[in-house]
């Protein structure tokens, strides 16, 4: 147990308030005395002067907290947080000497979001990458072995053979890109976005680069938006990773010589920007699984058109990232609507960009 007495005493406080780490001291009745910085940038709902159980409700690390108050002693507890994104944090919990019945504790957070979700994307890569490249690989295999023996003068053989590997190593190199995009993004989720950023500068420049993609479809792109830029807090790097993925999509599979209607709308506390198209639709039965990695509603169809099955899923993400919402409207025979919803810069961060 750590030799301080009185949580209260002004050098205590000052003490905690100074440490690198991410501290947070309670009195016996387990109400915050001292919050270090790294534990306000950490949890920001945390305040001093209020019971920590308002924020953290997790059974376990109330109970630890109990147990160590009443018996002394250290504890460790694992917390995950499951919204707005997914953290957790492993926390060391040391009692005070001193005092009554109960002592004051000392909690030391640890935050384990980025090693956990390096775990988990090595294991998801290696179960992905090996399921969605295997195909691809036997292909280009496959063709080596017919050039290197069959084929091995056959001029017109050879050079079909070569293009379709090409189109199998585009694809395979596509795949890597989208799985390395969409690890990054998951390995910052825990850390909101700050830099401001134009959501109709954004769509219009996605809009602008892939015209000649529309046109060859002979697809028409329509984009409204205010006249106004429209401010979010955002990285821009990933929110026009995120056009780019909904506004590709809709000229892929929407209606050849159709329409793909881009909209921008700004409010108050929120701006969003929504992809229509005027496409076949997508079944009710998919909608739930759209953004699920790897997930196709026609795979064939999917891999013609040089998807990934990965767009939706990294959309997503950023989405979550962004502390936003998506959502997903269609119906069979009229075409579909992906629309993001993220929250509008604070007037304290639009004061210090301007």
């Amino acid at each position: 147990m750590f030799d301080v007495v009185d949580p209260q005493a002004p050098v205590t406080a000052a003490l905690v308030e100074a440490l690198g780490s991410a501290v947070v001291l309670l009195d016996a009745q387990g109400v915050a005395q001292a919050l270090s910085p790294a534990m306000l940038a950490l949890i920001p709902a945390l305040e001093k002067g209020q019971p920590l159980t308002l924020v953290l409700r997790d059974p376990d690390l109330i109970d630890a907290i109990e147990e160590v108050s009443r018996h002394g002693g250290r504890k460790i507890v694992e917390l995950i947080e499951r919204v707005p994104v997914e953290r957790t944090f492993r926390i060391h919990i040391a009692a005070l000497k001193g005092g009554g019945w109960r002592r004051a504790v000392m909690l030391t957070f640890e935050d384990l979001s980025e090693l956990r979700v390096t775990e988990r994307m090595r294991v998801d890569f290696v179960a992905n990458a090996s399921h969605e490249l295997r195909t691809p690989l036997a292909s280009l295999l496959g063709f080596v072995e017919t050039l290197q023996g069959p084929a091995r003068n056959d001029t017109g053989a050879r050079d079909r053979f070569l293009s379709i590997m090409r189109e199998q190593g585009l694809r395979m190199a596509r795949l890597v890109d989208d799985l390395l995009s969409l690890s990054r993004i998951e390995l910052r989720a825990h850390l909101a976005p700050e830099t401001p950023v134009d959501l109709a500068g954004i769509s219009r420049e996605i809009v602008d680069s892939l015209t000649l993609m529309a046109r060859e479809r002979n697809v028409n792109l329509r984009l409204e938006m205010p006249a106004e830029p429209v401010k979010v807090a955002g990285d821009r790097d990933e929110l026009l990773r995120l056009m780019e993925n909904l506004v590709e999509n809709a000229i892929k599979y929407g209606r050849e010589h159709g329409e793909v209607f881009i909209e921008v709308a700004d409010g108050p506390a929120e701006a969003s920007v929504s992809v229509r198209d005027d496409g076949p639709g997508i079944a009710p039965e998919h909608l739930p699984r759209l953004t699920e990695r790897f997930y196709r509603v026609d795979t064939a169809a999917s891999r013609e058109a040089g998807g990934t099955g990965l767009g939706l899923a990294i959309v997503k993400h950023i989405v979550l990232r962004h502390r936003g919402r998506l959502t997903i409207e269609s119906a069979l025979g009229q075409g579909a609507t992906f629309k993001a919803i993220l929250p509008r810069l604070s007037p304290q961060s639009r004061s210090t960009s301007a």
